[in-house]
């Protein structure tokens, strides 16, 4: 069974713009046991607005009968701070005013969540991290976390992710943020603030995971068709199916969380931060991502000593990641072998 459990850190948290928490609470589940000498532990980290809990949406590599399985292996996986799933963020109450924070909760880097990540590794008692796994934003704390911890972490699976992310990347966030921005209700301080502006947000990124050839094939137009496109209607449902299970601060804090990425910053050059890198690592890109295109996975590559690239040929593009369960799998068995 899975088991879902909080950390609380009761100590002021400095995070890396110079700001403070004076308290958080992180939000994570295990999935298995730990074996005695607590050398089984597979980590793994939640992309954009995923939950902790990965058997819920990378069901083709953790679980029963998968790649990772609890009967082996110890798996956990931490909400990040600033998500909307149980983990400190903006609709949490700042213990400084006895109100939620809304609009100022503060920057929240992936260097901040690796830190707050290390505290609770270390309050659990975890020397090792057998295996450490990260796509996209959850790729990007992974990549942080072995670099900053290279004595930490054994081995590295990064999927569809970067070293530092791209104005390409920052555009598109921007672009979502300006989106939720031009919602009247986001200039409110109340929990459904910039609802209607985040449905939108969520259309322009559903444009960045897929691509033009995804779009095409599931989405397709009928024979003379003149309204009411297939393509209309997912971009609405995808943007109202959010609104149902996220919030906008959450949405925000994550783009800009997005955006700090960059394992060089005061680290030297970025050849100089990837050869901090201990871990074994593979790292893995999909043919068709356009959001986290191919290339930066092979930089990842190229820098992180003895990494393996391995690319997936999908029409998925970036959420191929989340999709292509059975070739991943046998990916990773195959570096596994070697």
């Amino acid at each position: 069974m899975v088991k879902n459990h909080v950390f609380k850190c009761n100590t002021p948290f400095h995070l890396e713009n110079g700001e403070w928490l004076q308290e958080f609470e992180l939000s994570y589940t295990t999935y298995g046991e730990l074996n005695e000498d607590r050398s089984n532990v597979v980590w793994v980290c939640h992309a954009f607005t995923g939950n902790a809990n990965p058997s819920d949406w990378w069901n083709g590599l953790i679980g029963e009968r998968r790649l990772f399985n609890p009967a082996q292996h110890f798996i956990i996986c931490v909400n990040v701070p600033g998500s909307h799933y149980g983990s400190t963020n903006a609709l949490s109450i700042n213990p400084a005013t006895g109100q939620p924070y809304f609009h100022t909760f503060p920057l929240i880097t992936i260097r901040d969540v690796v830190n707050a990540f290390e505290l609770l590794r270390k309050d659990l008692g975890i020397e090792k991290v057998n295996y450490l796994l990260g796509g996209s934003l959850g790729g990007q704390q992974a990549s942080e976390w072995a670099v900053a911890h290279p004595d930490v972490i054994e081995h590295l699976i990064l999927f569809s992710t970067n070293a530092i992310h791209s104005p390409w990347g920052i555009a598109f966030n921007e672009t979502q943020r300006m989106a939720i921005e031009s919602d009247p209700t986001w200039e409110t301080s109340t929990e459904d603030a910039g609802r209607e502006g985040m449905k939108v947000a969520r259309a322009i990124a559903l444009l960045s995971y897929r691509n033009y050839y995804t779009y095409n094939r599931t989405q397709s137009r009928d024979e003379g068709q003149m309204d009411f496109f297939r393509a209309s209607t997912y971009q609405t449902y995808q943007g109202e199916k959010l609104v149902r299970r996220f919030n906008a601060y959450s949405y925000w804090t994550l783009t800009k969380m997005f955006d700090s990425h960059d394992v060089s910053r005061g680290r030297g050059s970025l050849e100089e931060a990837l050869g901090r890198v201990e871990a074994r690592t593979l790292v893995i890109g999909i043919t068709t991502d356009i959001l986290f295109p191919p290339e930066e996975q092979r930089i990842l590559a190229k820098f992180i000593p003895g990494a393996t690239y391995k690319e997936i040929d999908s029409t998925y593009g970036h959420d191929g990641f989340l999709i292509e369960f059975e070739t991943m799998t046998e990916v990773i068995k195959e570096w596994l072998r070697s």
